[in-house]
């Protein structure tokens, strides 16, 4: 397969056999149970309106990474990947919405962001790894 491996994923030599492998992924992740956990305060009137939106797009970011691991072609991982980034930007307009609203402290908000942005670094580099790796293929063939 030929998302399935290399050093490239990462940045590091460990070989790639599954998405659970990608730090990108687990960096998502981390963000997703925050997600989860900040949420669950909110209150009783968000049950339908804030509270799913955010875990649908925290659930998305991650999703999106293992389906398009899963992809065969290069191009179709790169675009799992740019939808994963934009549930993640989701994620960061939701979290601005809960600061305004008095949902969460400007603490929370500062950490959960800093967790976002450090997810978009890492899919950006994911996104360039990838497209390095399909235009090195390019050239052999």
């Amino acid at each position: 397969m030929e998302n399935g491996g290399g050093p490239a994923a990462t940045g590091n030599s460990a070989r790639i056999r599954d998405f659970t492998d990608l730090e990108v992924w687990r960096f998502a992740r981390l963000l997703r149970r925050e997600v989860y956990g900040l949420s669950s305060r909110f209150p009783k009137e968000e049950i339908y309106g804030l509270v799913p939106q955010l875990r649908r797009a925290a659930v998305s970011a991650t999703a999106n990474i293992a389906e398009g691991f899963g992809r065969y072609s290069y191009q179709e991982n790169i675009q799992f990947l740019r939808q994963s980034r934009a549930s993640v930007y989701e994620l960061r307009d939701h979290f601005t919405t809960a600061l305004d609203a008095g949902y969460i402290s400007k603490d929370e908000f500062t950490t959960v962001n800093r967790q976002a942005v450090s997810v978009v670094k890492l899919l950006n580099g994911y996104i360039r790894a990838t497209r390095e790796r399909k235009d090195a293929k390019k050239q052999i063939a």
